[in-house]
């Protein structure tokens, strides 16, 4: 078997699995580390996926262990219906999105899939379908201020 290729920016631990951990930590793709350090992909699964295992059930089973959103990251965690139909999003996941409890949030099914919609996010898309309507060089809001005038002009010559 070749010698392991040393993995940069990991520390010396000691054992194969803690290199994983060390090397997925600092965000590395499990194909990635795989290659870093000359090993199966199938391991490096192995070792992450029965460290997440252990930390759902640690947080009663329903979701990932709470880590930090990075921009372009797409969080995903497996979640139980409950009783009435009750979902709970998992805490790193309102975290990510700054929901506490009481929040409203937009539901609408897509292509077989439910999407949960932030305020936010429900103004930003409509925003997007209505911006397809609009020449680029019009500025809607110059064209209400000039139609306002216009009607109190009128309103003023009656």
């Amino acid at each position: 078997m070749p010698e392991r290729e040393k993995a940069p920016g990991v520390a010396h631990p000691s054992t194969t699995a803690a290199k994983i951990r060390a090397l997925a930590a600092k965000g590395m793709e499990r194909a990635e580390i795989a290659r870093r350090l000359n090993i199966r992909y199938q391991q490096v699964r192995n070792v992450l996926e029965r460290d997440r295992a252990k930390a759902a059930k640690a947080t009663g089973g329903m979701s990932e262990p709470a880590r930090p959103y990075v921009a372009g990251d797409q969080p995903s965690a497996k979640v139980r219906l409950g009783p009435d139909g009750r979902v709970v999003i998992p805490a790193a996941m309102r975290e990510a999105l700054g929901l506490k409890e009481g929040d409203v949030l937009f539901a609408r099914l897509e292509g077989g899939e439910i999407k949960l919609l932030t305020p936010k996010a429900a103004m930003l898309r409509a925003q997007a379908i209505v911006r397809q309507f609009v020449p680029e060089n019009v500025s809607l809001v110059d064209e209400l201020i000039a139609d306002r005038r216009r009607e109190a002009e009128r309103e003023a010559k009656e």
